[in-house]
């Protein structure tokens, strides 16, 4: 009962997402294929409020709702990021969804998402095992 407060902003989440269309299909198509904004608009709108968030959290030293400090670590640069984004980025534009709206789309009523939900699983299984054997 304790984590309710999870699943409330998960459904708040994925209700966003559907309502901006950013789960849609088309929408995504058209981002990859430089046709519109909207796409543009919308990840844009989340990296500025990402960033003054983050701002925020370290200058009032903000605490979490169970009054933890929290304590975001800095992360240097690696190769494996690239490589990695680039095969997150192939994924993204070959099954027209990143990971955050994969549920929204289910629970919206397509079914065929659950293809790219177990290749999502599967992509994850396969990475922790491969971990120790990739460049870090």
């Amino acid at each position: 009962m304790k984590n309710i407060k999870f699943l409330f902003v998960g459904v708040i989440f994925g209700l966003v997402l559907t309502k901006t269309e950013a789960v849609s299909w088309f929408r995504i198509q058209e981002m990859f294929r430089f046709q519109s904004f909207h796409m543009y608009g919308i990840i844009g709108s989340a990296v500025v409020v990402g960033a003054i968030s983050v701002y925020l959290l370290k200058h009032f030293r903000l605490r979490s709702l169970d009054n933890e400090p929290i304590i975001i670590p800095s992360k240097k640069f690696n190769k494996g990021s690239i490589i990695g984004g680039t095969i997150f980025g192939m994924g993204w534009a070959l099954s027209g969804a990143c990971p955050g709206p994969l549920y929204a789309l289910l629970g919206a009523g397509y079914p065929v998402i659950i293809a790219a939900i177990l290749s999502a699983l599967l992509g994850t299984w396969v990475y922790s095992y491969l971990r120790p054997k990739l460049p870090h």
